[in-house]
């Protein structure tokens, strides 16, 4: 996550009331002032860093309150663990050509945002368009980038997207510039959450900074935000599908993990994040008070190393398939996450359709990296970086355990640490050496993992600098292909030629994601994708005092 404190601290001083940590606050979905809601019925959070922004069009990373505040047009509900459908949302229906390349939506009618003003389809308009100006900077552009005339606007050339049309208040036609058979998927994602033309327009750079301009159609609205402090949402009464069983939800922000677990066991909090504290893992699952308070998701996502293929060695396979074979994976995961994952070898991980079980393994094995070192001109083996962000301790211990490992066939590793906003700058030059990070399905389609990562411009611009361009050319085609089933198994085909042949990055694992509930907090779940602490759809989510 980015943090730009003084920009947000500049943007804020204005905008937000102190909110106290207990007792009640006054409000509602339209201003009621009279209306008291109790802290005895919101569910409370912890998050160890303060985010940048709540607009979902501007972060890659930060969705809880995006996805809570906000409707899209279509939603991903989960349907058993890893898998999901998509369902009506702002969109009651659709409509696709034979061909795949119209969609038709019918707009719900009767919804409205937050502050009482009608959603329309000028509000879908302006939503995809200002995600596609360059002014906007929005960081979610390849959702829709499939829409026609898209390249237009990102490349400045256009003010308007040629191919979305709007048929009526309630009708929306969408062409594409070829078919694409996740497009609707991709609608599905936090970061394609629907805006109120005016009011976003009115608060300009204020829009996920300020609560009361950040305004959306969703269960819960955005009551405050105190910088490093806390941040709340809470029930909005008039929602559509109709008002949630919580009256809001809380986010407070806990200057460390050890202190989160202090403030969850003697129940400030509802829930413990292990994602913020892996060592804790093995304490709370060993711990018999918390067998009934245990919930587990497996993560659809993945663990990586990346390669610069621009920096030698990494030119040469040989020496990135030396490198895929001398990190002990399991190692990795069993001291960093108590084991509570599985090692991959490929791009997808378990539960993303279209996963390939019978991938063949990258093994761990010391002496054949050793001979591909040898026989690419490094016997001796080889000086290289990891550039990783300053303030990641987490990673900082992976980068260290893979520098000890790599150290066995002679590989130097150097750990250089710099701060968040030069690693992001220098990633997107192309510039940053070798890096680990991971990455969480967004939709559940193949695409959003190797179109991500490996069409023509985003390699380069996640400082891969990918060499194959007929490869990266067929993870571009392969969104076009109607026949589904061909269509999985291009990207298995393209997940074995790029991770496994081409050796262009190194998979490590995924893992699960664990939380520990309060005992007042009833029917938590996880959605199926394993990432967030909060749920669009929660069945049967309330609080028991």
């Amino acid at each position: 996550m980015k943090r730009k404190y003084l920009a947000l601290l500049l943007a804020l001083v204005m905008g937000l009331s102190v909110l106290s940590g207990c007792g009640s606050e006054t409000a509602s979905a339209e201003g009621n002032k009279d209306e008291k809601i109790s802290y005895d019925n919101i569910m409370r959070l912890g998050e160890v860093t303060e985010v940048d922004t709540c607009d979902g069009q501007m972060t890659t990373e930060y969705y809880d309150i995006p996805f809570m505040i906000f409707d899209r047009l279509v939603e991903a509900t989960s349907v058993a663990e890893g898998k999901s459908d998509i369902i009506p949302g702002l969109a009651k229906s659709w409509e696709i050509s034979p061909d795949g390349m119209v969609y038709t939506f019918k707009l719900q009618e009767g919804v409205k945002f937050h502050n009482g003003k009608d959603f329309t389809a000028e509000d879908v308009k302006y939503t995809f368009e200002r995600m596609l100006l360059p002014e906007t900077g929005a960081k979610n552009q390849d959702f829709i980038s499939p829409i026609k005339g898209s390249q237009a606007m990102m490349d400045g050339t256009a003010k308007e997207l040629e191919g979305l049309e709007i048929v009526d208040d309630y009708t929306v036609k969408m062409t594409l510039e070829a078919p694409f058979g996740a497009f609707l998927a991709s609608l599905a994602t936090p970061g394609v959450g629907i805006y109120d033309k005016e009011t976003t327009m009115e608060a300009g750079t204020d829009f996920g900074l300020v609560a009361e301009k950040t305004v959306g159609t969703g269960p819960y609205y955005f009551k405050s935000w105190v910088l490093n402090d806390e941040k709340i949402i809470l029930k909005n009464e008039n929602y559509w599908r109709g008002a949630p069983a919580l009256d809001g939800i809380s986010w407070k922000t806990v200057a460390d993990a050890d202190t989160m677990r202090m403030m969850f066991e003697s129940g400030e909090l509802d829930v413990f994040d292990c994602d913020y504290a892996p060592t804790q893992i093995g304490y709370f699952m060993s711990n018999e008070k918390y067998k009934d308070n245990t919930v587990v998701g497996n993560r659809v996502g993945i663990y990586y190393y990346t390669f610069n293929q621009n920096i030698e060695p990494f030119g040469d396979v040989r020496v990135r398939k030396a490198l895929q074979m001398a990190i002990d994976r399991q190692s990795i995961l069993d001291n960093l996450f108590d084991g509570r994952g599985e090692v991959l070898s490929g791009i997808m991980p378990p539960g993303l359709v279209g996963y390939n079980p019978n991938l063949p393994e990258i093994k761990y094995d010391l002496e054949a990296a050793k001979a591909l070192l040898a026989e690419a001109g490094y016997p001796d083996g080889f000086e290289m970086t990891i550039t990783q962000s300053t303030d990641s301790p987490d990673t900082l211990s992976r980068n260290e355990m893979v520098q000890a490992q790599l150290a066995k066939i002679g590989v130097k590793v150097t750990i250089e640490q710099v701060d968040e906003a030069t690693w992001y700058a220098v990633r997107a030059d192309g510039l940053l050496p070798m890096y680990t990070t991971s990455w969480s399905a967004d939709f559940n389609d193949p695409d959003n993992f190797l179109y991500t990562f490996f069409a023509p411009g985003n390699t380069n611009k996640r400082s891969f600098n990918f060499k194959n361009e007929e490869l990266s050319n067929r993870v571009v085609a392969a969104r076009a292909i109607t026949d589904n089933d061909a269509r999985m198994a291009e990207y298995q085909a393209l997940e074995k030629a790029i991770i496994q042949d081409e050796a262009a990055w190194i998979p490590l694992f995924c893992k699960q994601h664990i939380f520990i509930t309060s005992d007042r907090l009833k029917g938590f779940k996880v959605s199926w994708n394993g990432w967030t602490s909060t749920w669009h759809y929660y069945e049967g989510l309330h609080i028991e005092n």
